[in-house]
């Protein structure tokens, strides 16, 4: 329920405050500070309960993962023999992407491998993270917080709306 107002009041506020940025036109008046602090800490709300849902995933699984400052989840199954990935590097990847509840959106298996340059292409900022612990022949899964992954929108596919993800991972190549 707490879950819901928050989400609906952070939807109304970023709704009302799309435009051009200049308010002088349309007569809107600017988000007050009290506003300002109210939308802040629901969304500091919404990533403590987004938070705690991947934790909790984590710990029904049994997995033994490792938490960056960013948020990022992340487990190295199989090191790798392989040079490590860099930045700037592409890498190719098979993948398995779903969501907490176990839906599969996205696999290699069926869109084939998944070729990016670190750092620099539009993919996942959480799987540029994660890609840069990984060396080539090895294996991981990530959790990534949906500030790492789709965001406030989604990919608007199969992802929903602020919707942490996980990656499974194997690197298959850097060039």
């Amino acid at each position: 329920m707490i879950r819901k107002r928050l989400i609906l009041l952070f939807t109304a506020a970023t709704l009302g405050s799309c435009g051009t940025g200049d308010n002088s036109e349309q007569n809107v008046p600017a988000i007050g500070p009290a506003v300002q602090e109210s939308l802040i800490q629901a969304n500091q709300q919404l990533n403590r309960l987004e938070s705690e849902a991947i934790d909790l995933y984590v710990s029904r699984k049994g997995l033994k993962m490792t938490k960056t400052g960013s948020g990022l989840r992340y487990m190295i199954e199989e090191k790798g023999t392989g040079e490590i990935a860099k930045p700037g590097m592409t890498a190719t990847v098979n993948f398995k992407l779903s969501l907490l509840n176990g839906k599969v959106c996205y696999n290699s298996d069926s869109t084939g491998t998944e070729q990016f340059v670190i750092d620099q292409d539009e993919v996942e900022s959480g799987l540029h993270e994660g890609i840069k612990m990984m060396h080539v022949g090895g294996k991981a899964k990530f959790i990534l917080p949906s500030h790492l992954a789709h965001g406030l929108a989604g990919d608007h596919n199969c992802v929903p709306a602020r919707s942490p993800i996980i990656y499974d991972v194997q690197l298959l190549n850097l060039k």
